[in-house]
């Protein structure tokens, strides 16, 4: 039998600690001022020590606080998520997946056919959004090249799909000369031009720079004669093919690559082995140096 003081005094006392307020966690929690004081005090009793110290007109963790604060924090935090990710799959089955709007629109989208052709049995949820947002969302499965910001327990734990290699890309008839020279950038990942500066050992002295929040708007942006975009080889494919870009440095390789961040359910269940397995597939093959000439 567990030695544990009841959830509900459990959530009481994170509430408290949180807020600093037995009033506002009354509020928060939908109980009265009476019944969260008495709550508080059964937790106490049961832990044999104060917790708070009372600071003003509120009330501040005290050491044995502060130790069972830092202990069930995280615990309440990953039950928060868990739970969310239960019932949004018991509401929408299938596998929830994020990406950035870009990826889904000119690399994953196009090839779901062949994986529903496979899996008819299993129905994907995409959730679109920009490469800042990413992180949470409540998926399966998170996308994305560009985890500098994330968690080192995210990044440890990313799976690897395919590589990505970047280069510059514009309008066939783009001439513009020293300052005039326009880089293209996309507001969230800042990174990728220093990246590929280091990388490709190159410096194109690019003038005054043009920002969006979405790799599919440089990349139009670029095909409308604005600029030069830093762009991954897979999302360009078709402008490259039909002319409408030029890449004259051809593209180099990033070193991490694609990744798939697991959710909250994880990614062991057999649809997103499944899935995972399948889009390895559809974006295999390395990218490589070649590109288009100007």
């Amino acid at each position: 039998m567990r030695s544990l003081p009841p959830l509900s005094a459990l959530k009481v006392f994170e509430a408290i600690a949180r807020t600093g307020s037995v009033t506002a966690a009354a509020r928060e929690l939908h109980r009265t001022h009476g019944a969260v004081s008495r709550q508080l005090r059964l937790l106490q009793e049961h832990a044999g020590a104060p917790l708070f110290d009372k600071q003003g007109n509120g009330l501040r963790v005290n050491e044995h606080g502060a130790a069972l604060q830092a202990l069930i924090q995280p615990l309440f935090d990953q039950l928060e998520a868990g739970y969310a990710g239960i019932v949004q799959r018991a509401r929408h089955p299938g596998l929830h997946v994020a990406c950035s709007a870009s990826f889904a629109m000119r690399c994953l989208v196009p090839r779901l056919g062949d994986f529903y052709r496979q899996r008819p049995d299993i129905r994907i949820r995409l959730s679109m959004t920009s490469a800042r947002e990413l992180r949470g969302e409540g998926a399966d499965l998170l996308i994305a090249w560009d985890l500098a910001t994330y968690p080192q327990a995210d990044r440890a734990a990313a799976i690897p799909l395919a590589p990505v290699a970047f280069g510059p890309v514009h309008a066939p008839r783009y001439r513009a000369r020293g300052a005039a020279r326009v880089r293209i950038a996309h507001d969230f990942t800042t990174s990728a031009w220093t990246q590929w500066q280091a990388l490709s050992g190159l410096d194109l002295k690019l003038g005054r720079e043009l920002a969006f929040p979405h790799t599919h708007l440089c990349i139009e942006a670029a095909v409308s004669g604005l600029g030069v975009a830093l762009a991954e080889q897979r999302l360009v494919r078709k402008e490259l093919d039909d002319g409408t870009l030029v890449a004259p440095h051809g593209f180099t390789r990033f070193p991490d690559g694609l990744m798939a961040l697991p959710g909250p359910g994880g990614a062991d269940g057999p649809q997103a082995r499944a899935f995972i397995a399948w889009l390895r597939q559809a974006l295999g093959g390395e990218p490589g140096q070649g590109g288009g000439q100007a």
